[in-house]
């Protein structure tokens, strides 16, 4: 129970500026005391508005006032130090670079835990104190730690924007309402967030429906792709048990056939991962754009609202649904197409080999003309009653007159033997 004690003598007589026990004490005229140089230095920054404050209250001081040191607090202070129970601040609560830092801590700066929209300022949690105990400050606005802060005042009148403009989008101080806003349409801050929250909410839930649309599209291109794959497998089967009963020639339509198909099949699967991929991405922008709608719908100032929605809430040109066409039955077709093209082709050639195996009779001019020969009659094994003409090219019999053989004369190949007929 000391030691509680001791801890609370100690919080009592640290300042709120530095955190630390106090140094060289000074009291203000409101009660409040602090380090002389950190009271000075809070002070020095403040001369260039011409009015001074307290840290803690608030209230403020005109002129300038002239710090006087609390001796009793200063031998108060010795006392306690003596004790040896003084201690700094962890190092994580120090603000870091990415940190938000308190705006009253004088030399290293705390982290801030909120910011005042209405001061506006960043506070630790020491300086924080006065915006809970002070009944003016408790009307003000709190929200996370915010290094945006100024951007939420007017640079035109160095006044808090309270007020949307809606003819000009954008936000505005109350007395830009009576100057360059004259006239035009505006709103509190805060009721058009309200609306333009309506309006997030509702864009969340399109995107929402889009991401569900597009992974139902990813699945479906996913079941095409088996399918592609199953077919081309399964045409590539059929063609190979095919082809194996067939010989050399068939052997190499297998292989063409083959070919054909892998290629078909590699167009299919290329455009449906196209397809795939393109709506993989938007499903991530999606994604990244609903995760940043829904950082900003939980974005407590109201001018850091307004400024991003507009950015934040286009959507790019979605991938309409009706580029998807599921085709496992079409490829399966035409693969089989393929085959059927291809077994008719084996089927002709092998028509052909049949014929120059087994010629049959020719019943046409065009067909004799194929077995076309020029003749020379033999006059050694010419029949002795036969009469030979110039060239050995007709015969005359003694019963039947002269007989010719053109040299375009035709003859079937087994009858090649005319010439020596007895």
């Amino acid at each position: 129970m000391a030691q509680k004690g001791v801890q609370l003598d100690r919080e009592t007589f640290s300042c709120s500026i530095c955190l630390d026990l106090l140094k060289d004490p000074v009291t203000t005229t409101c009660g409040h005391s602090y380090c002389r140089n950190c009271i000075k230095s809070f002070w020095d920054e403040e001369d260039r508005k011409g009015i001074h404050s307290c840290p803690q209250c608030r209230k403020t001081f005109t002129p300038r006032p002239v710090l006087e040191k609390n001796t009793m607090l200063a031998a108060l202070v010795e006392q306690l130090k003596k004790t040896g129970l003084q201690a700094a601040p962890a190092d994580h609560c120090y603000a870091g670079p990415e940190d938000v830092a308190c705006d009253f801590c004088t030399g290293r700066k705390l982290k801030a835990i909120k910011s005042c929209l209405s001061c506006p300022a960043s506070y630790c949690e020491k300086h924080l104190q006065p915006h809970y105990d002070a009944a003016p400050l408790k009307k003000h606005k709190l929200v996370a730690p915010s290094k945006k802060l100024q951007e939420n005042i007017c640079s035109r009148h160095d006044e808090v924007m309270k007020i949307f403009c809606r003819t000009d989008q954008q936000s505005i101080c109350y007395l830009c309402t009576i100057d360059e806003h004259k006239g035009h349409e505006t709103v509190p801050a805060a009721a058009e967030r309200t609306e333009k929250q309506k309006e997030l909410e509702v864009r969340r839930l399109n995107i929402q429906q889009r991401i569900q649309e597009r992974e139902k599209d990813v699945k479906l291109l996913q079941q095409e792709v088996e399918a592609i794959n199953g077919s081309a497998d399964k045409a590539v089967e059929d063609s190979e048990k095919m082809f194996t009963e067939l010989i050399r020639l068939i052997q190499k339509r297998s292989s063409d056939v083959k070919q054909q198909v892998r290629s078909q099949q590699e167009t299919e699967v290329s455009r449906v991962k196209e397809l795939q991929e393109k709506l993989e991405q938007e499903i991530a922008e999606l994604k990244r754009k609903d995760g940043e709608l829904e950082q900003l719908s939980h974005t407590e100032d109201h001018n850091q609202f307004l400024h991003n929605y507009p950015s934040l809430s286009a959507l790019s040109e979605s991938t309409h649904s009706s580029s998807i066409n599921i085709r496992p039955l079409k490829t399966r077709d035409k693969l089989q197409d393929i085959l059927r093209e291809e077994w008719t082709n084996i089927s002709l050639t092998a028509t052909e080999v049949d014929v120059l195996l087994s010629p049959p009779e020719p019943k046409t001019r065009a067909g004799f003309l194929k077995y076309s020969h020029e003749i020379t009659l033999d006059p050694n094994t010419a029949y002795r009653r036969l009469l030979l003409s110039e060239g050995n090219r007709k015969f005359v019999g003694h019963d039947a007159g002269s007989h010719t053989i053109r040299s375009d004369a035709l003859m079937r190949p087994e009858c090649s033997h005319f010439s020596s007929i007895t």
